[in-house]
C-alpha cells in the first residue's frame, strides 16, 4: 500500500486498487480533467477506483456554449418526445475524463449511467482503448449522411463509435481599439508588437497551440506525427511566450480582459467573441491557416440497454434543422454541411467558416506521448 499525492505516483506501473479520499474538491475545475486522466491510468484493466468527494451536482461547460443544456431540454427534447414518443431525461455530467471514469466503472457492472452521451474528443479516445463505446449501425441513422466526414467518429477498425453533436471554433480575437486592423495569419502573435498583449489559454489539450504552430510555420500538424516534431514546434511555440501576458483557465477573466483592452489580444471561441462584439470592441477572426475546429460525440456504451431509442436520438440531432436551431439559440457549428442548413450568410460566419479548418490532433493527447508533452508544456511554455 503507498499513500502518495495523486501527483506524484509514476505511470510506469498500474495499481488494481486505486482510492482517492476527499481529494476530488479541492483539485479545482481547470484541473479536473488532467486528476481524473491520471487516476484511470493508474488502474490497470479490471481494477477498482475508489474516489470520495463532496461535490457540487454538475458543472459548466462554457466551450459548449452558455445555456445550451437549458435550451435543448426545453427547445430540443419535448420536440423529439412528440415526434418519436420517447422521453428524454437530461443528466447533468461532470467534466470528461470524470464522466468517463462513471461510466467505464458502471460499464463493468453491466450499467449505462446514460443511453447517450455527449463525449468530448480526448476522452472519446480513451473509451476506445477499453473497447467502452458501442458501435453504431449507420443504417439506423441516415441522417449521418448530412454530415460532414470529420464528425464521424470511428474505431481504429473502421466501425463507427460516434457521431459529432455540436462543434465550435477557437480564432484569433483581438480589441478593435488596440488594433484596428484585423490580423491576417495566426504568425501575427509573434510580431514584436503584440509584446505582452496576449491571452492564450493555458492548457496544450484546450488550446491547440501546438497545432496551430505546426500550420502556421511547419505546413500542417502532420509535424506533430512524431516527438521530434512536437519539439520542434514547442521550441517555436517557447518565442511566443514575451507575447503572452496570461495563460487563462478562466474564460470570464480573459474575455472581460478583451474587452476592456488590458489585454488586446488572444484566441478565444468564435461564437462568444462574436457576440461580445456587438457590444464592445471586441473581433474574432478566421486567420488564413484557418480556425481551431473543436467538437463533442453522441456515443453509446456497451452497457446501454436502449439501443434503438438511442439511434433514433442521434439520427434525430443530426437533422439539418436541428443543426440550424442549435445555431442560432446556442451558437454552435453546425455538423452538418453548410448547404443544407438554411442559415443566411451572416448567421453562418457569427459560428462557422469556409476556410479549411485546423483539427486537433486529439491523439498525441492520449498516446504514448501524452506525459511527455504535458511535462514539456509546462516545463517550456506555461511556467
Amino acid at each position: 500500500m503507498r499513500w502518495l499525492d495523486y501527483r506524484d505516483l509514476p505511470e510506469t506501473e498500474r495499481f488494481d486498487l486505486v482510492a482517492s479520499v476527499g481529494m476530488v474538491e479541492h483539485v479545482g475545475e481547470a484541473r479536473l480533467d488532467g486528476y481524473f486522466g491520471k487516476l484511470h491510468r493508474l488502474v490497470q484493466p479490471g481494477g477498482l477506483l475508489l474516489n470520495h468527494g463532496i461535490t457540487a451536482g454538475g458543472l459548466c461547460n462554457s466551450q459548449l456554449g452558455a445555456g445550451m443544456g437549458d435550451f435543448i431540454d426545453k427547445h430540443i427534447f419535448p420536440d423529439f418526445t412528440k415526434e418519436t414518443g420517447i422521453k428524454v431525461e437530461s443528466v447533468a455530467e461532470p467534466t470528461g475524463e470524470a464522466w468517463l471514469v462513471q461510466l467505464e466503472q458502471a460499464a463493468k457492472a453491466g450499467v449505462a449511467p446514460a443511453d447517450v452521451n455527449m463525449i468530448a474528443q480526448v476522452p472519446m479516445l480513451r473509451g476506445q482503448k477499453t473497447q467502452l463505446w458501442m458501435p453504431l449501425d449507420l443504417n439506423k441513422i441516415p441522417n449521418h449522411k448530412n454530415l460532414l466526414p470529420v464528425f464521424i467518429h470511428k474505431y481504429p477498425d473502421g466501425k463507427v463509435d460516434g457521431i459529432g453533436a455540436v462543434s465550435w471554433y477557437i480564432t484569433l480575437v483581438s480589441n478593435t481599439k488596440t488594433f484596428p486592423a484585423a490580423p491576417a495569419s495566426w504568425a501575427d502573435m509573434w510580431s514584436a508588437d503584440k509584446k505582452d498583449k496576449l491571452g492564450l489559454l493555458a492548457l496544450a489539450s484546450n488550446s491547440f497551440l501546438l497545432e496551430i504552430t505546426a500550420t502556421a510555420f511547419f505546413g500542417g500538424t502532420q509535424l506533430l506525427d512524431t516527438r521530434d516534431g512536437i519539439q520542434k514546434a514547442m521550441d517555436k511555440l517557447a518565442t511566443l511566450k514575451p507575447n503572452v501576458k496570461l495563460w487563462y483557465r478562466d474564460e470570464a477573466q480573459f474575455e472581460q480582459a478583451l474587452k476592456s483592452g488590458e489585454i488586446p489580444m488572444g484566441q478565444y471561441y468564435h461564437d462568444v467573441a462574436t457576440l461580445a462584439g456587438k457590444e464592445h470592441p471586441v473581433r474574432s477572426t478566421f486567420p488564413k491557416e484557418g480556425g481551431v475546429l473543436d467538437s463533442g460525440i453522441w456515443a453509446v456504451t456497451k452497457a446501454c440497454k436502449k439501443v434503438e431509442e438511442a439511434h433514433v436520438f442521434i439520427n434525430y440531432m443530426s437533422r439539418p434543422d436541428i443543426q440550424k436551431k442549435l445555431s442560432l439559440k446556442v451558437g454552435t457549428s453546425p455538423t452538418v454541411k453548410k448547404e443544407l442548413t438554411g442559415l443566411s450568410a451572416e448567421d453562418f460566419a457569427a459560428v462557422s467558416s469556409e476556410i479549411k479548418p485546423i483539427l486537433p490532433r486529439y491523439d498525441i493527447y492520449t498516446g504514448e506521448m501524452s506525459d511527455w508533452i504535458n511535462q514539456k508544456w509546462t516545463d517550456m511554455i506555461t511556467k
